[in-house]
């Protein structure tokens, strides 16, 4: 197994005939996949995702992919290849687009549904190409074949990339239900045509790669769901992903079961819904749905589907259990958390949870029922598909460092060598030339933060502020001196927000202040940064030792 090291530099130019893979994303974390592939000077993009941000990233909206590898080449991008329509795989497609419109862009019919109304609300019209599962496109230098598999949400693809090179097979996310909802199974028949005919890479989904067993089906949820419907006195709260058609579906043939109101709620639950049904993957009886504006209308027997399950402050799950939505939880109501936990996401959530059950709701959630089955393959699955398809090179993606490793041990186990299984991060790039793969460099990458209208300005320095003025809070002293004696005229005047309330605190540190100024002046210190400096460090020094406390100190000396 090889993975990146400190000591590699930048790859040589990629040699006739060969073909490069470099990962903008999607390796080391959840979230945030982008694949660039690239042939005869041509590259294709493979899903363009987002990642969503942590508690330690204060203020922050998205984290996308760092385009600057392709920035200089976006002229050499013949197309972006979409495997299915959840937000780590579609939600950064705007913002590429921002930089180069005309981009075509592949996808099943209802990754694009969803991708076009996202386009529509950054006012984007995109070239579309729909693609389906067992047909091909030639993109370019690139032959790409559509492989339908199995996912939490309809319309996945895997993808077989035939190159000069040789043949990657990409799996997307997958997993191997026997007993789809939609009746669409992933097609290991033709993973097993494409080993016969030679895979010379494989690209594997590793989420569920430390897991064993296989995933449960989606169907095994429907007798949970039942049983807490039939228990519930009052309301039936669900929240979901918004694109988890599948859950939704269960959600609402439970409640006709039980002759309950459906009404969705969360702008983006609803308007991904609406795309679902007009295209046919959701399926809603006449006279169920109502509107969450009309619920005092119809008292306790309703159900409402909501986003908000991975507790983003914004989300109507979230909102109601801060008390700050229209529709307040109480007594006697149900909330089921019909989603797995994202890493990072499990602070917000539990708050949630508690403050949900402190309203007096029974809350729901995968710890303590089958409420939720995950939409990747778990070890059992993933070592079918090594056994069917017995690629030449393994290359584990879409997962942390442990899923990542997990499912190289899964490759190595079925007989793939072990120098034969690459784990790389993002910005590796790993060549395919005459059927033989290796890392042969790296490329700079980095996060790229969404904060309001404001798209990269965010540097790590400006989030490390922003977790000290949260954490530590603030401290300003302003100094005013004589431009010619150097001598205090005026403070120094100490302000603070949220690291003390007593003013009288800082009595102590002003007298350290004026003798460390004093001090400075007197060994001909006399420019106001180098003075700014000696207050910072004076109050620096008391406040961490008198203090133990670290909060951001803004000095400004002034001359007169």
């Amino acid at each position: 197994m090889t993975h990146p090291h400190p000591g590699l530099g930048t790859p040589a130019k990629l040699p006739a005939g060969g073909l490069r893979i470099v990962a903008l994303g999607g390796l080391g974390e959840i979230g945030r996949n982008m694949t660039v592939f690239e042939t005869a000077g041509k590259l294709m993009i493979v899903d363009v995702g987002v990642l969503f941000p942590e508690e330690t990233q204060p203020g922050i909206d998205l984290i996308l992919p760092d385009f600057s590898y392709i920035r200089d080449r976006l002229d050499d991008v013949i197309g972006i290849v979409l495997t299915h329509g959840h937000e780590d795989h579609i939600g950064a497609v705007p913002y590429l687009l921002r930089e180069r419109g005309d981009i075509a862009v592949y996808g099943s019919a209802l990754t694009l549904g969803l991708l076009g109304a996202k386009l529509k609300e950054h006012r984007i019209t995109a070239l579309t190409r729909e693609v389906r599962a067992g047909g091909t496109e030639d993109i370019g230098p690139f032959t790409v074949e559509f492989v339908a598999v199995n996912h939490s949400i309809p319309d996945a693809l895997a993808l077989a990339i035939h190159t000069p090179a040789g043949s990657v097979l990409h799996t997307g996310d997958f997993k191997m239900d026997q007993l789809p909802l939609d009746g669409r199974i992933t097609d290991l028949r033709a993973f097993a045509a494409l080993g016969k005919k030679g895979v010379d890479l494989f690209l594997v989904d590793s989420t569920n790669a430390d897991v064993p067993g296989f995933t449960p089906s989606e169907r095994e949820i429907m007798p949970v769901l039942d049983r807490v419907f039939r228990q519930t006195r009052r309301r039936v709260i669900v929240a979901s992903f918004a694109s988890h058609v599948h859950r939704v579906q269960q959600i609402i043939d439970t409640a006709v079961i039980h002759k309950r109101k459906v009404a969705f709620v969360g702008r983006s639950m609803v308007r991904n819904m609406k795309i679902a049904q007009e295209m046919g993957y959701l399926t809603i009886p006449e006279n169920l749905m109502i509107d969450s504006k009309e619920l005092e209308n119809y008292g306790d027997n309703v159900v409402l589907i909501c986003t908000g399950s991975q507790g983003e402050p914004l989300a109507a799950l979230s909102r109601m259990a801060n008390g700050d939505h229209a529709i307040r939880v109480g007594e006697g109501d149900t909330v089921i958390l019909a989603s797995s936990l994202i890493p990072g996401n499990e602070n917000p959530v539990f708050r949630v949870i508690n403050e949900l059950t402190r309203f007096g709701a029974n809350v729901v959630h995968k710890a303590n029922a089958l409420v939720h089955v995950s939409g990747h393959a778990a070890a059992g699955e993933l070592l079918y598909c090594y056994n069917i398809v017995k690629p030449k090179y393994v290359m584990p993606v879409h997962g942390e460092w442990r899923h990542l490793r997990a499912n190289a041990e899964l490759a190595i186990k079925t007989g793939v060598p072990r120098s034969n299984v690459i784990i790389v991060e993002n910005g590796i790039v790993v060549d395919l030339i005459d059927h033989r793969a290796e890392v042969v460099g790296s490329v700079p990458v980095g996060f790229v933060y969404v904060d309001g209208q404001s798209i990269g300005d965010i540097t790590e320095s400006s989030l490390k502020d922003r977790r000290i003025l949260g954490e530590e809070g603030f401290i300003s002293v302003v100094v005013v001196i004589d431009s010619q004696s150097g001598k205090i005229v005026a403070g120094p005047d100490i302000h603070a927000r949220g690291f003390a309330e007593d003013l009288a605190l800082f009595d102590e540190v002003k007298a350290r202040i004026e003798k460390a100024l004093a001090v400075a002046v007197a060994d001909g210190i006399n420019g106001t940064h180098q003075l700014s400096q000696v207050v910072r460090k004076t109050v620096g020094g008391w406040v961490g030792g008198e203090h133990r406390r670290r909060p951001m100190i803004v000095p400004l000396i002034i001359e007169v």
